[in-house]
């Protein structure tokens, strides 16, 4: 064999090598990945069986009663979780009607409206809310938002929203400084850096052609941002406000604060109320026995109502696709 043969030899060999050491490589990553992948499945798993583990006592004596009845009492053993589920839905309700309109205003002046001086200074300073510990905003909504709400904002609502039908049964009485209106307050300042962030971000992303294009055939400013940059940003902007309605569900402390933690649903978001989450806060540490079971049982509802929003979300950003490349 002559030596260009044998360097041909040499070569081809080495070639083999190289590919066995990637397939070894990609056989490996792809174990690895998928690994990871299952054990995120068990780990869901795992969550789910030890909530329904735990809840079945509870479940199974109280039934689908334990749903609708608002009855909440540790000494006779008896529990409802109409109170806290009415708190969960409500004080996010709030929540999201208060965060939505201001989180996407805030974002449409940061991309279209902004001087490019302020952008980054107003941009950081969203950045560092979302970055406050949850104790931080109850602590400062128990002692700063909860007496002014108490001492200036609700005799006001209660005076002026009197003659209003509806309204006057919202607003009704002269209200606690730990209310569902407080709660709802506190939860929107906490997800309003989310819903800003993620639609600033998807904002940004709008082709600037497409914007020039509406200028040039004489759009306002405003009907560029309805016409162009929000229908083209919409998947982006709903994924955003279901990231922030998960984030307010499943609030705790900050919510325990200010709440007032009382299991009686009234209508009037000036009285206390109850979340899921705050119940199994304040109680879960000196319970027992049927008790246990019953915040578990809370625990489980909470899950399956985050499950449905979850669920919910992506049915819709899949019909927005759809329409989209319709």
């Amino acid at each position: 064999m002559d030596e260009s043969a044998r360097a041909q030899a040499v070569s081809l060999m080495d070639r083999r090598k190289a590919l066995n050491a990637f397939r070894i490589g990609d056989a490996l990553f792809h174990r690895i990945t998928w690994s990871a992948a299952i054990f995120v499945l068990l780990l869901l798993g795992a969550i789910i069986g030890a909530l329904i583990w735990g809840a079945a006592p509870a479940l199974s004596k109280f039934g689908f009663a334990f749903i609708y009845s608002e009855r909440w009492s540790v000494n006779n053993e008896i529990f409802g979780a109409l109170s806290p589920i009415y708190g969960t839905l409500m004080s996010s309700l709030i929540a999201m009607l208060i965060a939505v309109p201001v989180g996407i205003g805030i974002a449409i002046f940061l991309t279209e409206l902004c001087p490019m001086g302020l952008r980054r200074p107003i941009g950081i300073a969203i950045e560092l809310l979302a970055g406050i510990p949850s104790i931080i905003y109850g602590i400062w909504g128990f002692f700063v938002l909860a007496p002014f709400l108490k001492e200036y904002v609700m005799p006001a609502l209660d005076e002026w929203l009197a003659p209003v039908p509806i309204l006057n049964v919202i607003f009704e009485g002269p209200g606690y400084a730990a209310s569902l209106l407080t709660a709802g307050l506190i939860l929107a300042i906490m997800v309003l850096p989310f819903i800003t962030a993620i639609s600033r971000d998807v904002f940004a992303t709008v082709p600037p052609v497409l914007k020039e294009a509406a200028f040039g055939v004489g759009c306002t400013k405003w009907e560029v941002v309805r016409n162009v940059v929000i229908p083209y940003t919409r998947v982006g902007v709903v994924g955003g406000v279901m990231l922030g309605l998960g984030r307010a569900l499943g609030e705790t402390m900050a919510v325990t604060f200010v709440i007032g933690n009382s299991k009686r649903i009234s209508f009037s978001l000036l009285d206390p109320a109850t979340t899921i989450s705050a119940t199994i806060a304040n109680e879960f540490q000196e319970a027992s026995g049927m008790y246990t079971s019953a915040l578990l049982a809370l625990g489980l509802l909470l899950f399956g109502i985050t499950f449905t929003v979850l669920a919910i979300s992506r049915v819709m950003l899949a019909r927005l696709d759809k329409k989209a490349g319709a």
